[in-house]
């Protein structure tokens, strides 16, 4: 992976990074409504100017309890040929990290569970772990967002 410049996102006390060419918008996590008996990671449905995208917990994926903050915000992206916001605690800004700053995952910690964990970068010594959007939504997932979007309908 070379040079890759990624917007930087919390969860907790910990960052993540989504590379910024596959980023569609940044938006405010407002107007989001709940799709009843979804699964937990599905927070509901939003109306993007004019396109209704399903809304993901990141922290449920994560195993982290779903908490309300201030800031916050939501990732748009297309991952697997669907629209899909990602609810995260902050956006804490956009990071260019050159080839250096990059390793990858330990071998250790890569299985189906955490393919979505693409690169791990060192910038001013903190750990970031840049995602791979295509990887965040297993096949389950994926099969019981569209259901939920079919059924809204």
């Amino acid at each position: 992976m070379e040079a890759t410049k990624q917007v930087i996102f919390k969860l907790g006390q910990e960052e993540y990074g989504l590379d910024i060419l596959i980023v569609n918008a940044i938006e405010s996590y407002a107007g989001v409504v709940p799709v009843p008996n979804s699964p937990d990671y599905i927070l509901g449905m939003l109306n993007l100017r004019g396109e209704v995208i399903p809304v993901f917990s990141l922290r449920v994926k994560f195993g982290l309890p779903e908490v309300e903050t201030s800031t916050e915000q939501l990732i748009v992206t297309k991952t697997n040929d669907m629209m899909v916001g990602f609810k995260v605690d902050a956006i804490c800004g956009i990071v260019e990290f050159d080839e250096k700053e990059l390793n990858d995952v330990p071998m250790i910690v890569r299985s189906e569970n955490t393919k979505y964990a693409k690169k791990v970068a060192n910038k001013d010594n903190k750990m970031i772990i840049l995602l791979d959007h295509e990887g965040i939504l297993n096949d389950k997932e994926q099969a019981s967002i569209q259901q939920a979007l079919v059924d809204h309908q």
